[in-house]
């Protein structure tokens, strides 16, 4: 049994390459149709739908590993003679089909990969390898955009697939020749011709490809957010009576989302600070407007009555008092003590930070872990299987002494 092509049969490399590839796409394709339609009513639901699509992303990183080798291998053999090569028509139609295949089998799950590259949140890749891609930064239309190619050439495949088996089984059934039989067994041809295969295919599939291509980008412009509503009137915290107005800042926090980290942020917040510099000491209230939380691919649901709960508690507050750290005499080290109310949950909280003062300018760093459980969140999410319990808040903000 040769493991190389030759000019009148596949190897057995080649043969194993397409065997495994067509079990990967019959497992992909079904997942991803039962996990689209699946419900996520609730939270067993969530966790099932999650389930299904993270073994449908790593079954499609595996097509594409898979595939770039069958292809890497292919360009390195000799193509076996056509059995029919006076049929002209047919046998372009073959190729055309084969192309089809080839790059679609890298074109699917690549977009596929990149869509979930970008955007952090649901089902992650079931390997120890991470969950981004060089040169692939968080963005909602990079996201988009690889969303919808995939979309567009997931069809793609399905017709080549759909095409390359009835053409097999014509073979069989009507021709009763050995196209198949090369490829199970790798019975060689009778051909006593050299292959000879023009670029004519390859150059139709290019182009089939260059339209899809052209189809995605018209159709990937993302959707136009709709207009944010004023944040209700408990949002935000009362004028700032403090003697410290902040500039710039970032509130942002993390959790673990079927053992991956996914980051998320809550762009809409006030601070009303006062501060002494003399000792030490101070006090803030910060208001926060959850209803613009965005935590990846996952951010509807948790706005949800299972996390958030938006619709009911629009806003959290944190209350505290500010002290200088007064163990190790750290020029910088703060503790600002107090009271979280998220979800009408009352909860202490305290927020280890680091604060450097230049003249009448201010820059605070912290970061803390809080436990959901404490406020009532993911209450159906009885383990860390599919939401942690641990959530990393870190808030970052640049101040200005007041005159």
């Amino acid at each position: 049994m040769p493991v190389p092509n030759t000019p009148h049969s596949y190897g057995s490399v080649a043969r194993t390459f397409h065997w495994l590839t067509a079990l990967l796409i019959i497992a992909a394709f079904p997942l991803g149709m039962i996990a689209s339609d699946m419900p996520y009513d609730t939270v067993e639901a969530l966790a099932r739908k999650a389930q299904l699509f993270s073994i449908h992303k790593t079954v499609g990183v595996a097509v594409f590993l898979v595939a770039s080798a069958r292809i890497l291998w292919a360009l390195t053999q000799p193509r076996p003679a056509p059995l029919h090569p006076e049929r002209r028509l047919e046998t372009f139609l073959a190729e055309l089909v084969h192309w089809a295949l080839y790059l679609s089998l890298v074109v699917v799950p690549l977009s596929g990969w990149i869509h979930h590259a970008a955007v952090d949140g649901f089902a992650p890749i079931l390997w120890p390898l991470g969950q981004g891609l060089p040169f692939v930064p968080k963005s909602e239309v990079i996201s988009h955009g690889a969303s919808t190619v995939h979309g567009i050439f997931t069809k793609v495949l399905l017709a080549s697939v759909a095409l390359h088996v009835l053409g097999a089984l014509k073979h069989v059934l009507i021709d009763r020749d050995d196209t198949l039989a090369r490829m199970t067994r790798g019975t060689a041809s009778t051909a006593t011709t050299a292959a000879r295969h023009g670029r004519a295919p390859m150059l139709a599939a290019l182009a089939i490809f260059a339209a899809g291509l052209g189809l995605a980008w018209a159709a990937s412009e993302p959707p136009a957010a709709p207009p944010v509503p004023p944040a209700p009137q408990a949002a935000a915290a009362p004028a700032p009576a403090g003697n410290w107005m902040v500039e710039s800042g970032s509130l942002s926090f993390a959790v673990k989302q079927m053992g991956s980290a996914v980051s998320g942020t809550l762009p809409a917040w006030t601070a009303d600070i006062t501060y002494d510099d003399a000792t030490g000491t101070g006090r803030v209230r910060v208001g926060i407007d959850t209803t613009q939380m965005t935590l990846g691919s996952v951010t509807d649901q948790a706005k949800g009555a299972d996390f958030f709960d938006v619709a009911q508690h629009p806003t959290a507050t944190f209350t505290a008092d500010i002290a200088r750290t007064a163990d190790g005499q750290t020029e910088n080290g703060h503790t600002a003590t107090g009271t979280l109310t998220l979800r009408g949950v009352e909860h202490p909280v305290t927020l280890p930070f680091t604060l450097t003062l230049d003249g009448d300018t201010a820059t605070m760093s912290g970061e803390t872990t809080l436990d959901r459980r404490d406020f009532g969140m993911g209450a159906g999410y009885k383990d860390e299987s599919q939401v942690g319990f641990s959530v990393i808040v870190s808030v970052k903000l640049t101040a200005r002494k007041a005159p």
